[in-house]
């Protein structure tokens, strides 16, 4: 039998499939992890547009996207009023939801000085919120976050969107922040182990 794609194990490891005949030894014992069950708030920090996705996990189903939002802060207000915007609205889905962990996007490499210290500042109101609720945050690079969702690293903002949103079983298309949110959570949950 031909080898399952990481998504295909994924997808088996959700549904808590066993693997089929013909499966490496190594992929066998990937699939038969105990499944992450609980909520995952996921971010993607941005001073501007900061995406928020909750998600919940249940052993035996497909994932169920709860809430997302895009914190949007337009240009005119400045860095404090979109920091305090940021902590906001990540502590309101904290006291709506049943929080088990928080997972961040890191930051990936800039080669702009302000543009790094901005984005920082924006990861520093996110994960502040978090912690002052005492909630575990993880972070994850963008490419591993690619590679544990679509199953490679390089695909594609687009790509990335729609695997998202076809493993959430989601209608309506995702804003690409909100996107980028739920598959730091989706990445979170496939890769965590006790």
């Amino acid at each position: 039998m031909a080898r399952m794609s990481v998504r295909q194990m994924w997808a088996a490891k959700i549904a808590g499939k066993l693997a089929p005949a013909g499966v490496s030894a190594i992929e066998q014992t990937s699939l038969s992890r105990t499944p992450f069950v609980g909520q995952v708030l996921g971010i993607d920090p941005s001073l501007r547009g900061t995406g928020l996705a909750m998600i919940d996990f249940a052993a035996g189903r497909q994932p169920v996207l709860l809430r997302c939002q895009t914190v949007r802060v337009l240009a005119k207000h400045p860095m404090p009023v979109a920091l305090a915007e940021i902590h906001r609205a990540i502590t309101a889905f904290l006291a709506d939801f049943d929080v088990r962990h928080v997972a961040l996007e890191q930051t990936i490499y800039v080669q702009n000085f302000q543009t790094a210290q901005i984005l920082g500042a924006a990861r520093g109101a996110a994960i502040t919120a978090a912690a002052l609720r005492e909630k575990p945050i993880f972070e994850y690079a963008p490419l591993r976050v690619k590679q544990a969702v679509v199953g490679a690293g390089r695909a594609s903002k687009e790509q990335m969107a729609r695997t998202v949103m076809s493993m959430l079983g989601h209608g309506r298309v995702l804003a690409p922040d909100e996107a980028d949110a739920a598959g730091v959570a989706l990445c979170h949950a496939f890769t965590w182990r006790e």
